[in-house]
């Protein structure tokens, strides 16, 4: 491969995020959007926003050879978003696509001091992303496809999936690693509404490594268990609730369907990984497969980590950075056990600062504070048969002996 070539495309979902200052002068949201009021605010931060931007400027500030494979209009709004993008490297936004018929996503965050924020989200082009959207010369040099937010792009999800399952299929028959991360959609939405266990179904024999929260899936997989935990907490965290059983229940169910490794996304309590035991599946994960001398450690495995301390400042694309941790990992041929410790370490990072990627170093940073003794919070987790082993992380029922 070429130095200049990308060995991680990013694709998915992409939006230009307007965020006005809010001064603390009003009372409630409802004080905010009175017809015929004017109301004073102050400048406002433009960003862009999605698994494209946020994982992806995350590997390349780690030190990867990222490409950009995001959708957006040929308009005013996609336009800030490539110059955005081509603010963190020129070479990022080779393989955006530019569609003249649509028009670039974009939220406006409504975020007033001490009240929680309100989105209004157009989907834009995201919504039109299809398989006939790639070509197979842009996968060219590259080791691994990770693809952001389907839920949140109406072609992938429509017909059950069909698809994202061309498209997935399409790149793992170029020999490359998938990855695939969720986003967790308006329950009233024809997303929400969706058949997801019949997607998954169709998607995951082409996706080598899962990687939603444990909300998203919940949510996807086990709606009425959901619901019913949600009337358990009126706050709304579920987070809680993620008990070893449910998860070793929740991967054990994604690896039948056809994924070689589950990753669970756990927010402060941590990360959670189950890994196939079929030799086989392992191996035709592609380019990115286990290094030969670590192969045995990502086979049947379970593990989880907790969250490395840090003071936080923000959660913005906290997940989408771990995620990045994690597939740095993998693609520089490390054990299953480093590659929890990077992900829940940039993660860590990333949490320092209150934009999503600003606070990612480069890879040797975070490899450097782990090996420095940086310590992890608590386990909180009810983690029953669970134990902990010499490198700090929890070993499940399933993990190898």
């Amino acid at each position: 491969m070429s130095q200049n070539e990308a060995e991680v495309i990013i694709a998915g979902h992409i939006c230009l995020d307007i965020i006005p200052t809010i001064y603390d002068k009003q009372s409630g949201m409802d004080a905010y959007l009175v017809p015929g009021k004017l109301v004073d605010i102050g400048p406002a931060v433009i960003s862009t926003g999605g698994a494209v931007s946020n994982t992806g400027i995350a590997l390349h500030r780690l030190g990867s050879r990222v490409k950009l494979m995001g959708k957006i209009g040929n308009d005013i709004f996609g336009e800030a978003i490539l110059m955005i993008l081509r603010q963190h490297g020129a070479s990022l936004i080779d393989g955006m696509i530019v569609s003249p018929d649509e028009h670039s996503s974009y939220s406006i965050v409504i975020s007033p001091p001490h009240i929680d924020r309100t989105f209004l989200h157009s989907t834009g082009a995201n919504d039109t992303y299809s398989a006939g959207d790639l070509r197979p010369e842009q996968l060219k040099g590259a080791r691994l496809f990770h693809f952001g937010y389907p839920p949140l792009m109406r072609r992938m999800y429509e017909d059950e999936g069909n698809e994202l399952a061309l498209l997935l299929k399409k790149v793992k028959e170029s020999g490359l690693t998938v990855s695939l991360d969720l986003a967790k959609p308006d329950p009233k939405s024809d997303a929400g509404r969706a058949n997801w266990r019949a997607i998954f179904s169709k998607v995951l024999p082409y996706v080598d490594v899962f990687m939603p929260s444990f909300e998203e899936i919940l949510y996807m997989l086990h709606r009425e268990h959901y619901d019913q935990l949600l009337q358990e907490a009126p706050s709304g965290d579920l987070l809680p609730f993620a008990s070893g059983t449910l998860l070793s229940e929740i991967s054990g169910d994604l690896l039948e369907m056809g994924a070689a490794i589950v990753v669970l996304k756990l927010g402060e309590h941590g990360l959670y990984v189950r890994t196939t035991s079929n030799h086989s599946r392992l191996l035709a994960m592609g380019l990115c497969a286990p290094a030969q001398e670590h192969f045995r450690n990502w086979t049947n495995s379970e593990l989880l980590t907790s969250c490395y301390k840090v003071d936080v400042a923000g959660t913005t694309g906290a997940g989408d950075c771990t995620i990045a941790g994690f597939l740095l990992g993998l693609m520089r041929g490390v054990t299953l056990e480093d590659s929890l410790h990077t992900a829940v370490g940039v993660g860590a990072c990333n949490v320092e600062q209150t934009d999503a990627t600003s606070g990612i170093p480069d890879g040797s940073v975070v490899w450097s504070r782990i090996s420095g003794g940086w310590a992890k919070r608590e386990m909180k987790l009810n983690l029953h048969n669970w134990t902990l082993n010499e490198q700090g992380l929890w070993n499940g029922p399933h993990h190898k002996s």
